[in-house]
């Protein structure tokens, strides 16, 4: 059967991002974390036929992701632990589901690395705030191409602001016109995105913008917003050119964690290409 024969199904996604879940799951010392956001990625075809649906299939992806804890926790109270690497305590913890629920978005892969039939599913591991390790966040892809699932690994740091508030505002130009974008976190990831890359500000843009291009950071003490660069062809700020937090190392790219201070009104530039115009909000 050639690629054109092949399609997603509704119950495929739906069964992958189950999978997803099942396989990114993190092991505390008192009970066991679930990812709690899913990003699936389609090949342009399988998109369209299904976007119509797409509200069904999150709806049927919940309550399929909420049994699966059930049945989780009691095969764990059975004894039949279901993964391998929970078998090597004396006893493994209990599977908590997101306290504020599931999230599951849709992305159209458009840089045509998928074929027909394919669904990767990046999945965001998100800590409670109460532990130690508050804040950071874990991204996971899970791949199904008609081939076994390959797994890659990514992390990240960041705090989550409570909802609704605004610290700050972007404006910009993209190939869908005027756009505007309100910082609801304290850690906003921005670029082109594509599969395997979850960004939380997604750029309609040439390709000289990188897939993840900056992340902009929000010191929670302070207020302080800083800009770390990540891309290829470069950042400024008001005109001036921002060090990179990229090196190479024996072909290995490796984030130097390097920032810079944002002041409360800047012009931001993407590769020369995208001007994000930046402005912060006073929170009461």
């Amino acid at each position: 059967m050639d690629d054109t024969a092949k399609i997603a199904t509704g119950k495929d996604i739906i069964l992958e991002i189950v999978r997803s879940m099942r396989a990114n799951m993190e092991p505390l010392l008192f009970s066991t974390i679930a990812p709690a956001r899913f990003y699936v990625y389609l090949h342009p075809d399988d998109h369209k036929r299904l976007e119509g649906i797409f509200p069904l299939i999150v709806e049927q992806a919940t309550r399929a992701l909420d049994a699966d804890v059930v049945k989780w926790n009691e095969e764990l109270q059975g004894r039949r632990l279901p993964l391998k690497w929970l078998e090597r305590g004396p006893k493994a913890p209990a599977l908590e589901a997101p306290r504020d629920g599931w999230e599951i978005r849709f992305e159209m892969d458009a840089d045509d690395e998928m074929h027909p039939g394919d669904i990767a599913v990046a999945s965001e591991l998100t800590l409670p705030p109460q532990t130690e390790l508050a804040g950071s966040r874990t991204r996971r892809v899970t791949v199904r191409s008609g081939e076994p699932s390959s797994q890659s690994q990514e992390t990240t740091d960041a705090a989550g602001p409570s909802p609704g508030t605004v610290y700050a505002t972007l404006t910009y130009e993209d190939q869908r016109g005027r756009q505007a974008y309100a910082v609801t976190k304290n850690q906003v990831v921005i670029g082109r995105g594509g599969v395997g890359y979850w960004v939380d500000l997604k750029l309609h843009t040439a390709a000289d913008v990188s897939r993840e291009h900056v992340r902009l950071r929000r010191d929670e003490t302070m207020g302080q917003f800083y800009l770390k660069d990540l891309s290829s062809l470069g950042t400024t700020v008001n005109g001036q050119a921002v060090p990179t937090s990229v090196e190479v190392v024996e072909g290995t790219r490796r984030d130097k964690n390097v920032e810079v201070p944002l002041p409360a009104r800047a012009r931001i530039g993407l590769a020369g290409i995208i001007v994000l115009d930046f402005e912060t909000r006073s929170v009461s």
